[in-house]
């Protein structure tokens, strides 16, 4: 007779598929405490790579594309009149306050506003055809730098990091400047369940404008450019024999339980820190850049340019230092529900001559080739009016545009409808402009992933495709 019933059977059989997915797990757990590496260590892409840096320059609170970058006639012809013809109650279609031109060779459409980028339109590639899966900009915003709205996952800063290493051990990989509090605050740089080391370095917040003001004016007494960079009660080598003694105990707590991601995290982090006094100082401080270049930027007290000008020029700094991936939020908010031909002119007067001077300082260094530059808004605006004289929010259609790092500079990629409400060409979803990026940065997101709570996660979830029709 069989010793074993069907019920013993199969509780023998659960019992070793769990047994089979724990020494899985420990095995990767094992690898990671002995690589003895640094999740920070430069890593091999899965191909060539056409760029090895990004900047990306975040214009929060939903930009609207109708008025800076998606032309469209037939929104100022039926401007004043109702969206859908015969329909009761239709929202009245508002056309541009602003004239629009073509520039460059390639004939690119761009607002008046936008005078110093549009001289850089021969280096644009611009996508009109964006979609992103909510119109708030809570969930919005953290879509386009997590690519999930429901759930916390890693920025796109941390999985470059990740998948890349950094290029200067010296320096933090993933720099972001003046991130807002709000819609979704550190999320929108955290590292998640990726290395803690990967999480990016916060220099300044969009609440606290003074902070420009107190660490990085040129005409100021040299001072800390970060907080708590200066360790003003101990010497170097006091530093140093302090930190081996705190990076022992943690060592020791490692040997005893065993891998803890959060320990690890907090030696490397340690160490980074430590390293960063000899370097980061001096590529915050402005004061050796010239009048020439620091007014191209529109620096200057006074100027409306003045802030976003400094972090531009400290953008390109932290690039050509090695820094992986710089993150800069507008310091204006693009959400114009009201008064749009004053605050829209406003929002671009403060960015316009700083991004323009980025452009063109990459392009005379020779970074623009290796540097992914990138400019985006969580979503855009409606063609129809809300609030006597602005625009409400749109995710079905909007515009971005990328530059340098291996796209096609002059194009113009996909279309929204004839009055811009809604992408009907080529149309690019979230997901696959992380995919296009990731390419670019020579990374596969079908392969860049990491395994968490027994699945491999990656950036792009189960979607993305990746726009090849915006390379060069």
């Amino acid at each position: 007779m069989n010793p074993f019933s069907r019920r013993a059977a199969l509780k023998s059989m659960a019992s070793g598929f769990g047994y089979l997915a724990f020494a899985s797990l420990a095995q990767q757990a094992a690898a990671r405490a002995s690589s003895g590496g640094s999740a920070l260590d430069p890593k091999p892409t899965h191909f060539p790579a056409r760029a090895k840096h990004v900047i990306f320059l975040c214009m929060n609170g939903g930009p609207s594309h109708v008025d800076l970058f998606d032309y469209k006639p037939e929104l100022q012809s039926r401007s004043g009149q109702g969206m859908k013809a015969g329909e009761i109650n239709a929202p009245k279609l508002l056309g541009s306050p602003f004239k629009f031109s073509q520039h460059g060779e390639s004939g690119m459409w761009i607002s008046e506003v936008l005078p110093e980028i549009a001289k850089h339109a021969d280096d644009l590639c611009v996508v009109r055809s964006m979609q992103t899966d909510l119109p708030n900009h809570s969930q919005a915003f953290v879509q386009m730098h997590t690519g999930s709205f429901q759930f916390v996952r890693p920025s796109f800063g941390a999985w470059t990091l990740y998948g890349l290493g950094t290029e200067n051990a010296n320096l933090p990989g993933f720099v972001t400047l003046n991130p807002p509090s709000d819609n979704g605050g550190a999320r929108n740089y955290g590292s998640g369940f990726l290395p803690s080391i990967c999480q990016a370095t916060k220099i300044g917040t969009n609440q606290i404008p003074g902070f420009y003001a107190a660490f990085l004016k040129i005409d100021q007494e040299p001072g800390p450019p970060l907080k708590n960079i200066v360790n003003d009660k101990l010497t170097t080598a006091g530093q140093r024999s302090q930190l081996d003694f705190i990076r022992d105990l943690n060592s020791m707590k490692l040997a005893r339980d065993g891998y803890h991601p959060e320990i690890e995290g907090a030696i490397e982090s340690f160490e980074l820190a430590f390293r960063m006094q000899g370097e980061l100082p001096e590529l915050l401080d402005l004061r050796g850049e010239s009048e020439e270049a620091q007014a191209a930027y529109g620096i200057g007290a006074g100027k409306p340019t003045d802030r976003f000008g400094r972090q531009c020029m400290l953008a390109r700094k932290m690039v050509e230092g090695g820094v992986r991936f710089v993150e800069i939020t507008a310091p204006t908010s693009w959400d114009h529900h009201f008064q749009l031909k004053e605050k829209l002119a406003e929002s671009a007067e403060m960015t316009d001559r700083p991004v323009a001077a980025l452009l063109a300082d990459l392009k005379q260094r020779g970074l623009l080739k290796d540097t992914l530059v990138v400019w985006a808004g969580e979503f855009g605006r409606t063609p129809y009016i809300q609030g006597g004289a602005g625009r409400d929010h749109n995710n079905k259609g909007y515009t971005l545009w990328m530059a340098g790092g291996g796209v096609k500079g002059g194009l113009a990629y996909g279309e929204t409808d004839e009055i811009g409400h809604e992408a009907v060409d080529k149309a690019v979803h979230i997901h696959d402009w992380h995919a296009t990026m990731l390419h670019l940065l020579g990374l596969d997101h079908t392969k860049l992933t990491f395994n968490y709570a027994g699945r491999d996660f990656r950036l792009t979830d189960v979607h993305g495709r990746v726009v090849t029709d915006l390379m060069s």
